[in-house]
């Protein structure tokens, strides 16, 4: 016979509500009980079932998660934030992966709808997309996107502070032939908004055909800074919007004979494990990957929780961490 809940009470002296409330990590629980009420779980190999519980609460007590790349090394930082905050609130997280296509991501999208999951965390490419989901009247926690609807939260980063604390270490570093190799996400408009602020408020020259664009991926890398460099020779430094990115732009420089940093800096964006595993270690805009997981699911609970209540957006604070490519 399964063990039950009802056994679990039995063993460890509490009433079932109480050992519910341990499962479910709710209410006003002594460290001691909890303790006592966990070793008796472990102890008699009790399972909740979430099937029945889910018949209680109305909820599958599954979340959905939806990135842009999985082989982006900034991604699994989030989506660890993610899991381990879901985890500790006896929720699983379903985990999409929309590969930098807008379509896939519709379809990714509608996966996630289709498992009738409780809430979905995005990293949106087109806000329609998302809208088109949100008037399901499902919880949505977006991450750097600042779409404004009723059952939408924002969890957001200072992209624009960001990209202008490079432009200012650049700057005072001597630079003033700047390039800029973008991807293509919604965020990343605060990004050139920061770039173009911190040219101007140096005095320098905003100069759109140093400006390239494509896929956040390290061959683009490569490609954009061999264009950048052989059509404007005189740039001595690029600022890049990821670590795959620049490790691309760090490589082509390689093979173009331009030493980094000596003949050409280089930035990067989001500062993940790749960062110092360059050579030269790379220079790159920190964001709080792992909180922002924590946070975006925290939100989701909150939502879940109160889904008559606004929201207002979460800001996240950056940091420019220096290391020998600048």
């Amino acid at each position: 016979m399964p063990v039950t809940m009802r056994d679990v009470a039995k063993e460890a002296g509490v009433s079932i509500k109480t050992v519910s409330r341990v499962v479910n990590n709710q209410g006003e629980i002594t460290d001691s009980t909890r303790e006592r009420v966990l070793a008796v779980i472990e102890r008699l190999g009790y399972r909740p079932n979430l099937i029945a519980r889910g018949l209680v609460t109305q909820r599958t007590y599954t979340i959905g998660l939806n990135i842009q790349d999985i082989t982006n090394p900034f991604f699994p930082e989030v989506a660890r934030g993610v899991q381990d905050m879901a985890r500790a609130h006896n929720y699983n997280v379903f985990l999409c992966n929309s590969d930098d296509d807008p379509q896939e991501e519709i379809r990714t999208l509608q996966t996630l709808a289709d498992q009738s999951v409780d809430g979905i965390i995005s990293f949106p490419n087109r806000q329609s997309t998302v809208r088109l989901f949100a008037e399901e009247n499902r919880p949505f926690v977006l991450i750097n996107s600042d779409m404004k609807h009723p059952h939408v939260s924002q969890v957001m980063t200072n992209n624009f502070q960001g990209a202008k604390l490079a432009v200012d270490h650049l700057a005072t570093k001597g630079h003033t032939e700047i390039g800029m190799i973008t991807g293509q996400y919604l965020q990343e408009s605060q990004r050139v908004l920061g770039f173009e602020a911190g040219l101007k408020a140096h005095g320098l020259t905003i100069t759109p055909s140093r400006f390239l664009s494509g896929m956040p991926k390290f061959e683009r890398g490569i490609e954009a800074t061999h264009q950048l460099l052989t059509e404007h020779p005189e740039i001595s430094a690029i600022f890049t919007f990821n670590d795959l990115l620049a490790a691309g732009a760090i490589q082509a420089c390689k093979k173009l004979g331009r030493r980094v940093p000596d003949d050409c800096a280089i930035i990067g964006f989001d500062d993940t494990q790749l960062a110092s595993l360059i050579d030269p270690p790379l220079t790159s805009v920190r964001l709080p990957k792992y909180e922002i997981g924590q946070v975006a699911m925290q939100r989701l609970l909150e939502m879940l929780e109160h889904p008559d209540q606004d929201f207002p957006p979460i800001h996240l604070d950056v940091e420019l961490i220096v290391r020998e490519s600048t």
